[in-house]
This record gives structure tokens, C-alpha cells and sequence, in this order.
């Protein structure tokens, strides 16, 4: 396709690289720039400029944070009991939204799939032990997409949390099976957190 100018085939590739948006998105997106004044689109690029030199990660949970300990892991109201294990920050703000859990987060990064080369010495599992170690909780619950990684990444961390003697259980199957935890409504992830299931792992 021709574009009457290089600067918005620029931007176009650019916003179309990012996840979800195709071409014909990101030419709207990029028309609508071009209609806003040159402040707004200022402010606009330097968000994004701030957004990635400024964003850091909380060295508790590894969520993002603009400080070294995230507002979650330094509010003194949340439940230290209880710590929520997660795949992403996007499932943070997931569940956050349904103000349902008034625990504590443990972001792992990924989850573990083979096929693509993720291993746990790839994910923020060690940190995960070692907190427990120094601060043991009762509860951990796993809060993952319903999907083959899911489940992989659950078996494989239970087996490890077992010698810790922590009650381990995992969100209910409220959510379908295949879809992502971000895109899950919010009535259905609070009770999904609600209905949780406790997880065993038989000795053999």
C-alpha cells in the first residue's frame, strides 16, 4: 500500500508491530494523531519515553513499580499470609480489578513451556523460594491462564513448595479453558478466586 507520506508509513509500521493492532487500527490511530496539536502529541511520545526509562521492577514480586518496592508490597493492609503467584504484571491488574484478594503477588514472568524454550531457571522461581523461606505464608494460590503452560507451571511448583508445608490452591475453572486471564470479566475472576480448589501432589 502507498502512503501519501514516509513520517505516517513510519509511525503505521511502528503501532502495528504492537500486539493486536493491525494495519488498518494503527492507521486510525496514526490519522488521529496527526489531528491532535502538537502538544498532545508531545505528552504522548515522551509517556512513552518516561514509560520505558523510568519504569522499574519491585524486587518482592517483580511487578512494575516506579519505586524499588511496589505500592502492593509496601501497603501494610495487605494479607502477608496469603501470596497470589502470577504469570504477568497484565494478571495483577486482573485481579486487582475485581477487589476481591487483598493478598500479596509473586510475578513469575512466563510460564513454563518447553516447546519455546522456557524453562523455571528462566521464570522468577528461585526468588519465589527464597522469599518463601525468609517470610513462609499459609496460603499460596496459583492464578493462571487455563491452558496446557498453566497447568504445567502449577505441577511443577507444587512439588516444589511441598517440603515448605504451605497450603497450596489454585483458581477455580470459572475462566475457559484457552483464554487468557486478562481478557476474563471481572464477575468471573472474582469468583473464580473465591471458589479456589486446593492442589495435592501424589508421592511416587
Amino acid at each position: 500500500m502507498e502512503y501519501p507520506s514516509k513520517a505516517i508509513k513510519s509511525v503505521i509500521d511502528e503501532l502495528a508491530s504492537l500486539p493486536g493492532i493491525g494495519r488498518k487500527t494503527a492507521l486510525r490511530l496514526a490519522l488521529h494523531i496527526l489531528k491532535q496539536s502538537e502538544e498532545e502529541a508531545e505528552r504522548l511520545g515522551q509517556s512513552i519515553v518516561d514509560l520505558r526509562k523510568n519504569i522499574k521492577y519491585c524486587t518482592e514480586c517483580h511487578n512494575i513499580s516506579d519505586t524499588d518496592i511496589c505500592n502492593i508490597c509496601n501497603n501494610p493492609r495487605r494479607d502477608t499470609d496469603v501470596l497470589c503467584i502470577v504469570e504477568d504484571t497484565k494478571d495483577v491488574i486482573a485481579i486487582e480489578s475485581t477487589a476481591q484478594f487483598t493478598g500479596r503477588y509473586h510475578v513469575l514472568g512466563g510460564l513454563i513451556n518447553p516447546l519455546q524454550g522456557i524453562g523455571p531457571s528462566q521464570l522468577n522461581i528461585e526468588s519465589l523460594l527464597s522469599r518463601l523461606r525468609e517470610r513462609p505464608c499459609k496460603e499460596i494460590i496459583f492464578a493462571f491462564s487455563a491452558n496446557i503452560e498453566g497447568d504445567t507451571t502449577v505441577f511443577y511448583l507444587t512439588k516444589k513448595l511441598k517440603p515448605l508445608g504451605i497450603k497450596v490452591s489454585s483458581i477455580a475453572r470459572g475462566i475457559p479453558v484457552g483464554m487468557d486471564l486478562e481478557f476474563t470479566d471481572e464477575v468471573t475472576l472474582a469468583r473464580s478466586l473465591m471458589n479456589r480448589t486446593m492442589i495435592s501432589v501424589d508421592e511416587g
